[in-house]
């Protein structure tokens, strides 16, 4: 397998897929690489007159939405990304680009061009390797390429050609057609990567990833440096400018002219001296300290629209008019409008123009179907609310916080944080219902990465504590056949299971109820504490661990999820915004949990970073009578690549 070699230097990696398509996702996923999918906000604005080839134009295209992420994702997501993915697919006739059809009449435009005739698919894709430097300096090497297919059309009908359309088809695909679904009937012959007429060349891509990997990456890429640098306007434009590696992998000399003078780059080995600002290339616009000063907005816009549900409303329909929305919702058009605008800026929604209608229409843009609708599977509506309701009015108080080094619930709330904290599992349903669906919606986004961290296949029973509604419970025994999961926790919890059971049957999840740090722990050979350890204070977790380490027999397994912070602390994490709640836990790192765990006896054997919410590190009840050196934490962490 092509690719395997390089998967195995990538785990532990975050890599990012530039794109929303589908069809890229799959294509990806099947050939067995892992990554977190964060769309580009990158406008498709570039002028094609520049370009002297079309798959110029793509590749660019795609190296520009690719470092849009990589710029954006430490202010925006918290995290920096170690490699980002970006591609662009368009179709060339008659010396024409054909992208992604704007309605029905384009799209018939498009297709006509193309009945009868044979045409070129080029993907130009752009792998960006991110670098975290010192500070907040990241270097940026960019290795681009192009793949071109011939593709050949039948003589289409007027007939033939309105029922495609018709379909709906063609309106989110380059050139008007998909070939690997209805649109592979239009088609005579391809010549060339189908896979890259469906939208990504992956023989071209394994290839190059290769040469990444195998060979001196110095040798491969463009290298942008980020570095304290008095540039001006005019030559951040010109070191902007197109530069292109060959498919052989070879760079050529390009000349780049800004109407008065030309100058000639090499990008061997280009280091390119970048302003501070990652956006526009100005050192007197501080675009990521405004990102920061707006975050709290864009937070609130989230809140605010899940809230009024505004994205189940526009899942039941293929788009609505503003005045649609605004009376599902029972809002003011203009207080609608702006809501719906601002999330359409941020990503969570599409706006689009009906055909021969002036009214726009609003619709869910993939993400928000897969996470912001209240029903899907993979919904986080209700940990969003928790959000709002619960952790919103708590950092309202931050200053007052920072000041006492003291959790804000009596300010926020009139109330202790543990009065709270009992409110959420003693008092009426509803508030029950509240908290539960938050963490009901957190263990079904990060179930499935956590149950498949590592091979279980020795443990037949396990038992999650603090386990909730069973969401994580239920992924376990779907990922190991063999396993069955005891869920334990309050007695109030457990009564309110009923309302979040899967309709599926699955007899190899059962409840428990009981208090941990009370209660006899029922009896399991793994052990699992999701999102558990880093609640509590350091007194309750040694009554925690030490009824665990007393219960497990030698070889028994405890598997604990939470979020890794980095040693150092200097790359931006949820952990440490999370952290600013002031509650009586903290979060930790690495080798803080390894130290932990280990005083109770529990030897560190796998770490694995998801990519997801939580991450994953499995501990193994030492023998008492083995004198054998523990594996040091240290240790476990460098070799988690090969253990994994």
């Amino acid at each position: 397998m092509v690719l395997n070699p390089v998967i195995s230097k990538l785990r532990g990696k975050l890599v990012v897929l530039a794109s929303a398509s589908p069809r890229r996702l799959e294509i990806l996923t099947n050939a067995g690489l892992r990554f977190e999918v964060v769309p580009s906000w990158f406008k498709e604005t570039l002028d094609k007159s520049l370009f002297k080839t079309p798959y110029e134009y793509a590749v660019e295209t795609a190296k520009q939405k690719a470092l849009e992420v990589a710029q954006r994702m430490p202010f925006k997501h918290l995290k920096t990304p170690d490699i980002v993915i970006g591609s662009d697919t368009v179709v060339t006739v008659d010396g024409l680009i054909l992208e992604k059809p704007t309605d029905k009449q384009d799209a018939y435009r498009m297709l006509s061009r193309l009945s009868g005739k044979e045409h070129s698919v080029f993907t130009g894709v752009a792998i960006v390797l991110c670098n975290n430097k010192s500070g907040s300096d990241t270097d940026y090497k960019v290795v681009d390429f192009y793949e071109e297919t011939k593709v050949k059309f039948a003589e289409l009908s007027e007939e033939m050609l309105w029922e495609y359309i018709n379909s709906g088809e063609p309106m989110d695909k380059a050139g008007g057609y998909g070939i690997q679904a209805l649109g592979g009937m239009l088609v005579e012959y391809v010549q060339g990567d189908f896979l890259n007429v469906v939208g990504f060349p992956l023989n071209h891509f394994c290839k190059q990833m290769g040469l990444i990997f195998n060979s001196p990456p110095e040798s491969l890429a463009q290298k942008i440096k980020r570095e304290d640098s008095r540039a001006s306007d005019e030559s951040w434009t010109l070191v902007n400018s197109l530069s292109k590696i060959s498919r052989n992998g070879e760079v050529a000399l390009q000349e780049i002219s800004n109407g008065k003078d030309a100058i000639r780059t090499s990008v061997q080995e280009q280091n390119v001296m970048r302003p501070n600002c990652a956006k526009c290339g100005r050192q007197d616009v501080p675009h990521s300290i405004v990102d920061l000063l707006d975050g709290f907005k864009a937070s609130k816009t989230l809140f605010t629209a899940s809230k009024l549900k505004v994205f189940d409303v526009l899942s039941i329909s293929d788009g609505l008019t503003l005045e649609e929305v605004a009376d599902q919702i029972n809002a003011t058009v203009i207080g609608t409008e702006r809501l719906l605008d601002a999330a359409v800026s941020l990503g969570l929604l599409e706006k689009a123009k009906q055909q021969d209608k002036s009214n726009a229409v609003y619709r869910n843009t993939e993400e928000a179907s897969q996470f912001l609708v209240s029903d899907s599977p993979q919904s986080l509506h209700g940990y969003i609310l928790h959000c709002n309701d619960m952790v919103w009015p708590l950092f309202s108080h931050l200053e007052s916080a920072v000041r006492e080094g003291t959790s804000q619930h009596e300010r926020a709330f009139g109330k202790k944080n543990e009065d709270v904290f009992q409110d959420a599992y003693y008092s009426k349903d509803e508030v029950k219902m509240r908290f539960m669906n938050a963490m009901h919606s957190i263990a079904r986004v990060t179930g499935k990465d956590v149950a498949t961290a590592f091979d279980l296949s020795p443990y037949k029973t396990a038992c999650d504590i603090g386990g909730c509604t069973g969401a994580m419970a239920y992924e376990f025994t779907k990922a190991h056949p063999g396993l069955s999961v005891i869920v334990f926790d309050l007695p109030q919890v457990i009564e309110m299971r009923c309302h979040f059971q899967p309709k599926e049957d699955n007899d190899r999840v059962s409840f428990v109820a009981g208090d941990f740090f009370k209660s006899d722990l029922p009896k399991a050979d793994l052990y699992i504490l999701a999102r558990i350890l880093h609640d509590w204070s350091d007194e309750k977790l040694d009554i925690l661990l030490s009824k665990l380490s007393k219960i497990c027999t030698p070889g028994c397994g405890l598997l604990v999820s939470e979020i890794l912070l980095d040693e150092e602390r200097k790359r931006p994490s949820r952990a440490l915004l999370q952290a600013l709640s002031m509650t009586e836990g903290k979060q930790r790192s690495t080798t803080e949990y390894c130290d932990l765990l280990e005083k109770h006896g529990f030897t560190p054997k796998h770490i694995k970073h998801t990519d997801n919410l939580l991450d994953a590190m499995l501990f193994v009840k030492e023998d008492p009578n083995d004198r054998r050196t523990l594996l040091a934490c240290s240790s476990a962490s460098i070799e988690t690549a090969e253990l994994e």
